[in-house]
Order: structure tokens, then sequence, then C-alpha cells
């Protein structure tokens, strides 16, 4: 199987050719390397961060004083929906697998590219599609539907750019279904000798199960697109009840997509967090194979528990108690993941680098995120929570302290290998402490206001809630501090840069046993990887005092 990565690329770009025209734009807008892929869709999936985040710096600007004295009504609608629509279209759900995903999966089990390169490169124009559906919606006025489109004010009302909108998020999502297909299939029919399912490192695992919901949920919250789409042109009842439509159908199917896809943006996080812990403690991952599975886990439940988000829809209570019991019990195999990597920690030689700063970081938010998912998963609990900034500071606990923390941590691990180049340690370890400490600050004041009863999507609010939004404020600046130093020492280290060797965090897995960037078809012909031991094989020597 490996060489049908090979003739396809070599259909587009014989090898020699292929290196010959390496610096050159059309080698880098046409190639089929997955690397190469990888390093654009981080590029791309950047600067949508940034945007997205200057939209967060206005909203949090906005909310300093209770008057709404910055931004009209309208015009905040439109801010806080860009916002969302930008960061979980463009930047949660793309971020681990088509960057750090892309770049590592070949590597990891050991072939020369993804299963379909073509389709690997189709993603990303899908992706940068969708993403210039977004920047046209920015620029000809906004949406103010809120990320999540409901019906029936987004299918009949709405006089605002709906239509661009639900197109960028359409193509993003065909980009994700094709990313988890090329995903399953490499690993199914790529893997390198010995390297069996047990062998394989558990980021691999954790992005294989994110495959499963790619594919499997994908099409569906794209079908409610379209379907959004037919009643808006063409007034087709679907949705809206004055012309026989149903607005609570579309909630459901909105979520039966849309909670899944929480876990595609969190289990490859996890994967990059079960790479770093067992590097930078020098041990195996305790409880590897229930680890794995764990991921097979959240992806399959994680389908079963879309109606947590309607318990305040008419959803009749039997309904609701089904879809508390089931919230709960996906919180099983998270946990299990948490408590595996405190084990891995124990006794282990652990050091500080900035990757296992973010990694730390990692597991104390998302442990809030999840612990406060639980509550929310409550009935009782979440019809007093559910449009209050409680949820805006579970969800970002989840996605910002979790997905963000881990793709900064992956990013600076694997950085060396992806570049050749070490970015300045220190500014790293800065870096890491500050993201942790201004989240906090941003967000843990939300929880409060949240418990208090301030309404999410206002602009406008009580003048006792104004000192925890000004804390909240101040946190989101320490934050935003805290990302803009890597967007200046990593492409500082592309030119200034210490050479970082093959394998600078001394590693285990087969990424690390190739050249920093690694060469255009991975490993060396003649060297081609055999996988005699099993994952994570650290070894810990003590003499009798306890040292190593």
């Amino acid at each position: 199987m490996h060489t049908i990565a090979e003739a396809q690329r070599s259909a587009v770009f014989p090898e020699v050719n292929y290196l010959s025209a390496r610096h050159t734009v059309a080698s880098w807008l046409f190639t089929v390397d997955h690397k190469r892929i990888a390093m654009l869709y981080l590029v791309t999936i950047s600067i949508m961060f940034a945007l997205g985040g200057s939209f967060a710096a206005l909203i949090r600007l906005e909310l300093l004083t209770p008057a709404g004295d910055l931004l009209d009504s309208d015009t905040y609608n439109k801010v806080f929906t860009l916002h969302g629509v930008i960061m979980i279209f463009f930047f949660l759900i793309p971020s681990v697998p088509a960057t750090i995903g892309n770049f590592l999966i070949p590597l990891m089990i050991g072939c020369k590219d993804l299963a379909f390169p073509r389709i690997n490169l189709l993603s990303y124009y899908l992706y940068l599609l969708g993403a210039t559906f977004a920047i046209i919606v920015l620029v000809r006025g906004g949406v103010d539907t809120g990320w999540t489109f409901y019906t029936p004010y987004s299918s009949t009302y709405a006089q605002t750019e709906v239509f661009y909108a639900t197109m960028a998020a359409f193509a993003a999502g065909f980009s994700s279904i094709l990313t988890g297909l090329n995903f399953i299939v490499t690993i199914h029919k790529m893997r390198a000798p010995g390297m069996s399912w047990f062998r394989m490192p558990l980021f691999v695992w954790a992005h294989y199960a994110t495959s499963l919901i790619q594919i499997l949920g994908t099409p569906v919250v794209a079908i409610t697109l379209v379907l959004l789409a037919t009643e808006r042109i063409w007034g087709v009842g679907i949705f809206n009840p004055n012309i026989g439509g149903d607005p609570v159908l579309f909630q459901h199917l909105f979520w039966f997509y849309s909670h899944p896809a929480v876990y595609v943006m969190i289990l490859p996080g996890m994967g990059v967090i079960s790479e770093v812990i067992t590097c930078f403690s020098r041990k195996r991952i305790f409880g590897y194979t229930f680890v794995a599975f764990s991921s097979l886990a959240i992806a399959v439940i994680g389908f079963l528990v879309w109606g947590h988000h309607m318990y305040v829809s008419g959803q009749s209570v039997f309904a609701g108690i089904v879809f508390s019991f089931i919230t709960f019990l996906v919180a099983v195999p998270s946990a299990i993941k948490v408590f595996n990597w405190t084990a891995t920690l124990y006794k282990g030689e652990i050091t500080f680098e900035a990757p296992m700063i973010y990694a730390f970081g990692f597991m104390g938010l998302f442990l809030v995120g999840g612990l406060t998912g639980i509550l929310l998963g409550s009935m009782g609990a979440d019809v007093h929570f559910h449009d209050t900034y409680f949820v805006v500071a579970h969800f970002h606990y989840v996605m910002v302290g979790g997905m963000v923390m881990a793709f900064m941590c992956g990013l600076h691990f694997w950085w060396p290998k992806m570049t050749g180049r070490m970015y300045n340690e220190t500014l790293g370890q800065i870096s890491g402490i500050l993201v942790f400490v201004g989240f906090n600050l941003t967000f843990m004041p939300q929880f409060l206001v949240g418990y208090l009863g301030m309404p999410r999507r206002y602009h406008v609010y009580s003048e006792e809630w104004q000192m925890l939004n000004v804390m909240s404020t101040l946190g989101a600046t320490i934050l935003g501090l805290g990302y803009i130093l890597p967007a200046i020492y990593f492409p500082w280290s592309l030119f200034k840069g210490a050479p970082a060797g093959d394998n600078p965090w001394d590693a285990k897995g087969l990424e690390w046993e190739t050249t920093s960037p690694p060469p255009t078809f991975n490993f060396d012909e003649e060297n081609m990887p055999v996988v005699t031991e099993e994952a994570y094989a650290y070894v810990i020597e003590r003499n009798t005092l306890g040292a190593r």
C-alpha cells in the first residue's frame, strides 16, 4: 500500500523535479506532500485564529462597561457570531488534525504519505474556500444569527449574510470529511511492518476516533445547512412553523453533529497530551489499552448526548433524564484519560520544558471544564444556567483551555521536527504560564457572573456585574499576550533558531527516527522502519537512592 501515495504524488511531481522546485510558489500551492499541506494549514489556521481573536477582543472591550457604549446591539450580535463561526469552524475543529495530525500521522506509523495525497490537497482548498466565504461575510456586513444558526430566524427573517456563512461552514465541513477519510484509510492500510494496532501511538488512536466522528457526523450538519439554505432561498417549509416547518428539528439535526464535534476538537488534543506527558516524565503511558479504547468510547457515546443542549427547547422530561444519564456516562472515558496521565506522572522524571507546561495547563483547565460539564448535564441545573455566562465559561474551559492549550503544546513539542529549528525555550515557558494565568482570570469570573444570572449574548448588563467583567477583560489581555509571544518567536526561530537535531527531546516514536525536517518521502528508501517494540518504551534507571 505504500505505493499508493508514491504513485499519486509522482504523477504530479516526480521526485527529482519536486525537490528542485521546492522553494517555488507553485511547488507549495500544488504540493501533495502531507508535510507541506500541514504547513499550509498552519499558516491559514493561524490567520483565522488571529481574526477570530480580534472579535473576542472587541467583545471584552465592549463588556468593560455595563452601558454598551462601544458597539450597538446589531453590531455586537455580528461580532460574537463571527467570533464563534471563525473560531469553531476555522480554528478549533481543524487545528490539530489538519496541521499536527496531517504532518505526523504518516511519520508515526512509518509510511511515506497519506493514502490519498491529492484528496489531502483538495481538503486544504475546500478549507480555503470556506475561509474565503467567511471573509466575504465579514466584508459584506456580517451575520447576526449566532454560530448555531438557529431557525426560523436564520432561515427566514435574518437580513444579514446567512447564506455565505452557511456556505463557509459547509465547505469547511467537507474539508473535515476528506481529512477524516484519509486518516482512516492510512491508519488501516499503510502501517509499517510490526506496527500493530496496540503499538500505535495514542496520538494516532485519538485521530482515528476523531476521523470516525468526522465521517459519520459531519454529513448530518452539511445536510442541515443545505436545508436551511433551501428554506431561506425558496421558502420551502422545513424549519419555519409559519409555513409548516419545525424549528426544533433544526436543533436535533444541528446538535446531533455539533456535540460530537466537541470531541473532534478535543480528542486530537488528548492525543497530543498523551505523547508529551510520556516524553517529559520518561515513563510508559499508564494503562495504554484503556487510554486507546477510551478515545473510541468517547467517539461512540458522543453521538448519543446531543439532547442535553435542548433541555429548554420543549423536550420531554423523560428524554431529558435519558440524555442527562448518557452525559454523565460520556464523562467516564474522559476521566480515564486524566487519571492515567496522572498515574503516568507518578514517580516519573518530570521536566518542565514549554510543551510540558502547556500539558499541565491542559490538564488543569480541561478538568474544570469537564466537571462543570457534568453540572450542566444535569437537567435541573442546566435550566437555570443555560442562557447565562456559566455556559460560556464552561465551553471555553473545554475548547480554549483544552483544545488551544493542546494545540500550543503540540506545536511546541513538534516544532523542532517540523522545521529543524529550536525556538526560545524561556519565552516558550513564559508563554505557557501567561496563557494559563490569563485564561483563568478571563473565564473564572464568568462562572461567577453566570451563577449570579448574567445572560450571555447581551452587551448591556447590570452594574453589579461590572467588576467581574473588568477582571475578565484584564485576563483576556494577559491571555492575548501569551498568544502573541509564539507568533513572534516561532517565525524568529525559522531564521535564527539553533539547529534542532533529529530528536531534541530524546523522545520515542518513529517520527523522531528521521531527519528534522523529514525528507520528501519521510524515510530513506534503504531504511524504511520496522517496529520491534511497544509504544513509549521509556526506561527509568534508578540507583539505590532513587536517582536516575
